[in-house]
Formats: C-alpha cells, sequence, structure tokens
C-alpha cells in the first residue's frame, strides 16, 4: 500500500514538474486586473517571461489590435525601464465621450535601461507592464495584442501565432485578452436601470404631494407601533402580578 501511494506521488509529481516545464507557462500574455468588460476601462498586466538560461529580454514591443482601435493606452511606470508610446491616424475617427478622434496608440515599447534599477528580465524571472486601457470595444469577445521579445543576444521572438478554432496552440501565440460583459453597479443594476431609479428618487423628492403623502403614512406607522409597544407592557405587567 505504501509503495503505491509513493509510486502514485512520485507520478503527480513528476507530471507537475513537466507541465511547469512546457511552453504554454511560458508565453507573454496580458491579463486583466480584475475584469475587462466591454464599453469600459480596464487596468491590464504584459507579462513577460524569460524563456532563456544565457540571456535577458531588454526590450518589448506590444502592438495594439487596428480593427479594434483603444483612444486611451496609459502605462505605469516601471523601474529600470524606458516606455515609448506610438500613435496612428485611425482611417475611421472614434467617438469618445461626445469627441471625434482621429489617432490611436498603436503600440508600447519598452527598453531597458540598464542601470542600477535592474538590466531587463534576467533567467528565470518574469517582469510586469501594466497598462490602462480604453474604452474596450462592444462588438468582440476578445482582444489580440502581438508581442516582440528580444533578448541581450539579438534574439527576437515574435508572439504574433493567432490561435485558429480546432487547431493546437501556436508555438509562439499571441497575446489574448478575453472580454466579459458590461458591468453592473455596486448594487448589481446597470447602468440604465440605476439612471432610471435616481430619477424615480429625484421626482419624488421634488413632488411636494409625494412628501406629504409619505409623511402622513410614517405617522399612522409609527402611531401603530407605539400603540402595540403599550398594550405588550400591559400584558407584561399583568403576568408579573400574577
Amino acid at each position: 500500500m505504501n509503495v503505491s501511494r509513493i509510486a502514485l506521488v512520485g507520478g503527480v509529481t513528476a507530471s507537475t514538474v513537466l507541465l511547469l516545464a512546457g511552453p504554454s507557462f511560458a508565453h507573454v500574455s496580458v491579463q486583466p486586473q480584475g475584469e475587462a468588460a466591454k464599453g469600459g476601462y480596464a487596468t491590464v498586466t504584459v507579462k513577460v517571461p524569460n524563456e532563456r538560461d544565457n540571456a535577458s529580454t531588454t526590450k518589448v514591443e506590444v502592438s495594439f489590435p487596428a480593427d479594434h482601435p483603444l483612444a486611451s493606452v496609459m502605462p505605469q511606470a516601471v523601474p529600470g525601464w524606458d516606455i515609448e508610446v506610438t500613435r496612428s491616424k485611425l482611417a475611421k475617427p472614434l467617438e469618445l465621450h461626445g469627441e471625434k478622434i482621429d489617432e490611436a496608440v498603436s503600440k508600447v515599447t519598452w527598453t531597458a535601461t540598464g542601470d542600477k534599477d535592474g538590466r531587463g528580465i534576467g533567467p528565470g524571472t518574469f517582469q510586469q507592464f501594466p497598462l490602462s486601457i480604453g474604452q474596450l470595444p462592444e462588438d468582440t469577445d476578445q482582444l489580440v495584442f502581438k508581442a516582440i521579445q528580444t533578448y541581450d543576444t539579438k534574439e527576437v521572438v515574435r508572439w504574433i501565432e493567432e490561435q485558429k478554432d480546432g487547431a493546437d496552440e501556436p508555438e509562439t501565440p499571441a497575446p489574448v485578452l478575453k472580454l466579459t460583459a458590461a458591468t453592473t453597479d455596486e448594487h448589481g443594476a446597470t447602468a440604465d436601470t440605476a439612471a432610471k431609479t435616481a430619477d424615480t428618487q429625484t421626482a419624488a423628492a421634488s413632488d411636494p404631494s409625494s412628501s406629504d403623502t409619505t409623511a402622513r403614512v410614517l405617522g399612522v406607522i409609527g402611531i401603530l407601533i407605539g400603540a402595540a409597544g403599550v398594550a405588550f407592557g400591559v400584558l407584561a405587567g399583568r403576568r408579573r402580578t400574577s
């Protein structure tokens, strides 16, 4: 029995090691911090692992989808890295907050500075590059970001292959950000429902007759509660006397 348990544990351990060593755990990826809801804004992280034992990653380029351009892209400063944001003209302008936007971010590039804060992504480590992005499209379930990873040996890895339905995962897949349904407010109501509720409450507050009726109803309820309390006290007194 003990031998079987040892063999089972050994097999699970070996499988885990093989899985962790597999290439799928070393892909460049784009991960949301929380949710990336359609029509909203999100904070995402570009996660870049180093796949080499004898080289460091010194440059990371992420291209944004041209078919679903994002008007707002703001990278967070990362110690030891310079950031360059590239914008391009749009063939079809976007409308954001009532304004026409004729250009959008097409690429963000991070380059290691090599100063005391760091010299890129070393072997056996990874780096995260946060971004605030929006407004997310409402007509798609995902966004594909193509990334290029450059090592200090001049080797370049292009994470640009898109996953095809029914096919095996590509060797160097492009990072994909999954989008969720439009979010609701903290009370679980949609923004439209919340707006209608607020309008109703505002109308009630501005209607004197409505406010007067509400006050009368509350007054009657208060009298009934008071009377019930007196009756309960009388009954309790009689029980103690008996």
